[in-house]
């Protein structure tokens, strides 16, 4: 096993603060239990907007949280460039959809407002003035903090200025040889209308002065980068000083060279650019007879959405913007000067490029439990439920439980879902085998995965010609449970077998996000696994389920009653404890039962790591409830829902967070654990994020979030902890 943990923020976890398994002492329940808790709860409008965060400054806030990463030298230098990027990328889905999404409310006369009692327009001009300051930010924290750093540690990136002889003579051929065979430079005059650029895409509009051949007088013209060149270019070891590994950006190749795309003519100005567009897709389920074709078409039209943010250099001139905003039909507002290259999101290209372990994180190899070691899958699994816990323990069990199916002469029948499991899926893999050798493979695809339909489409057709049956799900739900079941004949008899997650069969994202996966014969829950299986690829009404919670159907409802009862015990004098962990919290019905919950007296210990609309330590209303969120190395993607029930604790894994599209517009899955080892185990891995204070941040009221700091207490790391525990057991 690498040594791979930082022991000052790694503690095992008998080192842990002495807990109660089922409530933590963090702060005092200035509601006692039962003590005029129904009073308080019929005085009280929980429907009062002042009640309530705005999700899509929620959603801000996360990605704030991100790029305050990139100012934290606990993390690897290369790893903090990382964050930085991901902040970047973060931000242009927001743009693509939760901004895109507001201004088409705008545009259709929608005046609804938000929870919070905001009206669109309120919202948007607020999300400007944010994004414009943290935009400019990430943009600083580049220039001034990273790239230094950077280029101290060996690594350059070379500006135009920078440039040495020889440096300029390789640029020069590259240029020549690559760039300008593919590019194409676009005039703008009444013949040549600007043209329709491509979502995100990298742009220059050059300013031009002189007479083309044609004798036409200059003026402006558009030039699109090649989509298929690289953004970032390594120069060769032999141009680069000594000690250096030096890079160079294609925008400054493509800068440098304008003039010889305008032969006779002179460049005044050249400036780079970015419309990043609404990249939302709406497929009404009432006028489509194919998804996938409707789906192949919506992929085509995403390029070329209505825009919603402009990027452009820092210098471009007010008049060449304002055409340019014109063009596209944008606001001063959705107008960004960038101090650098307009999309940071292809730097992540040096991150594989570039061999310097001391610069990222150091490796870790996850574990894998000696019971799936000694016995074939199916064996282990049919002695006792296996609980793995991801990127700390392998994924690589679930893709050998398929991979021994897919050979076994006893397997019959296995049915999948599938919501994102990239391009080269081995589950995929498996599955095509199994098909190909004659078994019933059925496959409840979701082609609407957002921005995974292109892989999903591709990877639908591969089973196609396999032979496995492909369902695309249900048209007015998004199939997003995690399932998979497994029929196999043993002593002349069909026995069970499932595998239920909170996150994706994706085997490069299990290394990066925290998910749960439960691995059982119990028959209960084999046979519930196969209803849900019935209802997606048959028709009929809803079968009853009697041990998982199922989604549009009965998790809403079941969470409701399970978060009420907490609060009726605690009015009664019992302990009343609750600790969700999800990635969002939005739902509005399910944080009301929580402010009864924390008015009745209820301990709530609430673990977003996203959207929180809830919000804490109001008076009277949820002085009880702490919301953290911890932003760490893996991306918490676990949904676990425990609840103390008068010390008879209930503790359930979901695929879905605490959002109305989770509740009511997909198919989910939520099942508990019945095996008390592994319910304990799952309610220690809590406690352990509850004590974090080094990478745990408190939401305040006011929405905004403050990161814990340990003081002269121990540093506790959650994530380094569990690594360091699943490390010492392999």
């Amino acid at each position: 096993m690498d040594d791979h943990v930082t022991p000052s923020t790694a503690l095992s976890l008998s080192e842990l603060p002495n807990v109660e398994m089922d409530g933590l002492p963090l702060r005092i329940n200035r509601t006692p239990n039962g003590v005029h808790a129904k009073d308080t709860l019929s005085e009280t409008d929980l429907d009062d907007p002042q009640l309530y965060l705005n999700r899509e400054l929620s959603h801000l806030q996360f990605n704030i949280r991100v790029l305050e990463q990139a100012l934290d030298d606990a993390h690897p230098l290369l790893n903090r460039l990382m964050f930085l990027l991901i902040f970047s990328s973060n931000m242009d889905e927001f743009f693509e959809i939760r901004v895109a999404g507001l201004k088409h409310q705008m545009a259709m006369g929608d005046d609804t407002t938000a929870a919070d009692g905001r009206l669109p327009k309120a919202v948007l001009a607020e999300i400007s003035d944010i994004a414009h300051q943290q935009i400019a930010r990430q943009y600083k924290i580049l220039n001034d903090t990273l790239l230094p750093a950077l280029e101290q540690q060996g690594l350059r990136f070379r500006r135009r200025a920078q440039w040495t002889e020889a440096q300029k003579q390789w640029v020069h051929e590259m240029f020549n040889n690559e760039i300008m065979p593919v590019i194409s430079p676009i005039g703008l005059d009444p013949s040549h209308p600007f043209p329709r650029l491509v979502n995100k895409s990298l742009n220059f509009i050059v300013e031009l002065e002189g007479k083309d051949a044609f004798g036409r007088a200059g003026g402006m013209a558009i030039l699109p980068a090649p989509r298929s060149l690289p953004r970032l270019m390594a120069l060769p070891k032999a141009l680069c000083a000594e000690g250096y590994s030096e890079y160079i950006f294609l925008s400054s190749m493509i800068h440098a060279h304008a003039e010889e795309l305008f032969p006779g003519m002179r460049v005044r100005g050249c400036y780079q650019f970015r419309l990043t567009r609404n990249a939302d897709m709406t497929v009404d389920p009432e006028e489509v007879s194919d998804l996938a074709s409707a789906l192949r078409g919506e992929l085509l039209a995403r390029r070329y959405g209505r825009g919603v943010r402009l990027e452009v250099a820092d210098n471009c001139p007010d008049d060449l913007t304002n055409f340019l905003m014109r063009q596209f039909e944008l606001d001063a507002e959705d107008l960004y000067r960038v101090e650098g290259p307009v999309n940071l999101t292809r730097m992540m290209s040096v991150l594989g490029d570039v061999d310097r372990p001391e610069l990222v994180y150091r490796p870790y190899t996850p574990s894998v439990p000696k019971t799936l070691k000694i016995s074939s899958m199916f064996d282990s699994i049919a002695r006792n439920d296996v609980l793995l816990h991801h990127p700390f323990q392998s994924f690589s069990p679930i893709e050998e439980l398929l991979r021994e199916a897919a050979r076994d002469p006893n397997v019959l029948a296995i049915k999948q879902t599938l919501y994102r499991t990239g391009a080269e899926s081995s589950i995929v893999s498996a599955l095509v085998d199994a098909a190909s050798q004659g078994k019933e493979v059925t496959v409840v695809i979701e082609l609407r995965a957002r921005f995974d339909e292109a892989d999903n489409l591709q990877l639908a057709s591969r089973l196609q010609e396999a032979g496995a049956i492909d369902i695309y799900g249900i048209m007015a739900y998004k199939t997003h449970a995690k399932m998979l079941h497994i029929v196999r004949r043993e002593k002349g008899e069909l026995r069970h077998y499932a595998h239920m997650g909170t996150g994706n069969y994706h085997s490069k994202t299990a290394k990066l996000y925290t998910d749960y996966s439960l691995l059982t014969a119990n028959k209960a829950l084999c046979a519930d696994v196969h209803k849900v299986f019935q209802q997606l690829s048959g028709m009929g009404r809803a079968r009853k389920i009697d041990t998982l919670l199922h989604a549009p159907f009965t998790l809403h409802e079941r969470l409701v009653e399970m978060i009420d009862r907490e609060a009726q015990l605690a009015q009664k004098g019992k302990r009343g404890h609750i600790i969700i962990k999800c990635n969002s919290l939005t739902e509005p019905k399910l944080i009301k039962a929580l402010y009864r919950a924390s008015q009745a007296g209820v301990e709530c210990d609430l673990i977003i790591r996203g959207m929180c609309c809830l919000k804490p330590n109001l008076p009277g209303i949820s002085e009880n409830i702490r919301v953290r969120s911890i932003i760490g190395r893996f991306l918490e993607h676990t949904r676990v829902f425990h609840f103390h029930n008068d010390g008879k604790s209930e503790t359930w894994c979901s695929s879905a967070d605490f959002m109305s599209r989770n509740m009511f517009h997909r198919v989910e899955t939520c099942f508990p654990l019945l095996d008390k080892k592994l319910a304990t185990r799952v309610r220690k891995d809590l406690e352990t994020y509850l004590v974090d204070n080094c990478q745990s941040w408190l939401l305040q009221n006011d929405g905004s979030y403050r990161l814990q700091d340990p003081g002269d207490s121990d540093a506790i790391s959650a994530q380094e902890t569990l690594l360091y525990a699943f490390a010492s057991k392999s």
